[in-house]
Order: structure tokens, then C-alpha cells, then sequence
């Protein structure tokens, strides 16, 4: 990966990383990179939480993959702090070299500093070749999601 370089993501970014949103079969009717205005909005909330890390993979000035990292503190296991991961993408030029893996890694190494005891996620049940991704980097289907749209 010398070629790259991870970091947090930066305001201009965000026209970047919703291409890569809604470049993806769930992502093409849910996200919108005509209108950047919801995204900045969010990008600002996202980038004044210490909890938050939202990431890019960078190839020059470039973003080329992205992911957001959460880390969580809770009460359960002992108080025990989580990392979610959450919108890992790819750009589709870069698909199949490994950036996704490094990123997902990067992810965990910064979770285990942080001083998480775990490191979840959630994937949709129609991606398949995902969750396959998510197996050989050592993520075990454990348990059943359910979300409420509002």
C-alpha cells in the first residue's frame, strides 16, 4: 500500500466519498452526490466528535476508499468500549487491491489503541461477497440486526 496513505477525512473530501456511496448496488438509490449540502452538514457533526473518525484512503490527493469509525462506550462487558465500522467503500478503479482489507485492518489496530474490546459491524444480508470479505479478516456472523426507518 505505499502508494497510499490513510487519514481522516477532510471537508472536501465529502464530494468524494458520496460518489463512492452511491456508486454501489444499496448505496445508487439512497445517496445523492448532485446535492452535497445534507453531507457537509453531517461531515461537520461527524468531524467535532472525538468518537468519530470518519476516513479516507488517499492516493495523491485523491480519496479512493473511505470508512467511519466509532468508538462506543457502554456498560456492557464490563464497561467496555466498541468500535463500529461503519460505510467501508472502495472506488470501483481500486476494487480488489487490498486498500479495502488495509483499511478494515487500520480500523481494528485503531480500535484495540483506543482501547476498544471489540470491533463490530454491520453488513446488509443481500451482500454476499461482502460478508465473505468480512469473514477472512476474522469477523464472525454472530449476531441478527434489526433497524427501524424512521
Amino acid at each position: 500500500m505505499a502508494d497510499y496513505t490513510i487519514r481522516r477525512a477532510q471537508r472536501e473530501d465529502v464530494g468524494a466519498i458520496v460518489h463512492m456511496l452511491a456508486d454501489d448496488q444499496l448505496g445508487v438509490t439512497r445517496d445523492d452526490p448532485a446535492d452535497l449540502e445534507p453531507y457537509l452538514h453531517a461531515f461537520d457533526q461527524i468531524d467535532a466528535d472525538p468518537n468519530q473518525l470518519l476516513m479516507v484512503v488517499a492516493s495523491g490527493d485523491e480519496p479512493v476508499g473511505t470508512l467511519q469509525l466509532t468508538i462506543i462506550p457502554g456498560l456492557a462487558r464490563r464497561g467496555a468500549l466498541r468500535g463500529q465500522i461503519e460505510a467501508v467503500r472502495i472506488h470501483s478503479d481500486h476494487r480488489g487491491s487490498g486498500l479495502g482489507a488495509d483499511l478494515v485492518r487500520w480500523a481494528i489496530d485503531e480500535s484495540r489503541r483506543r482501547g476498544c474490546t471489540l470491533v463490530q459491524l454491520t453488513s446488509d444480508t443481500s451482500r454476499a461477497e461482502a460478508h465473505r470479505f468480512y469473514e477472512r479478516l476474522g469477523f464472525a456472523p454472530s449476531h441478527t440486526g434489526f433497524k427501524l426507518k424512521l
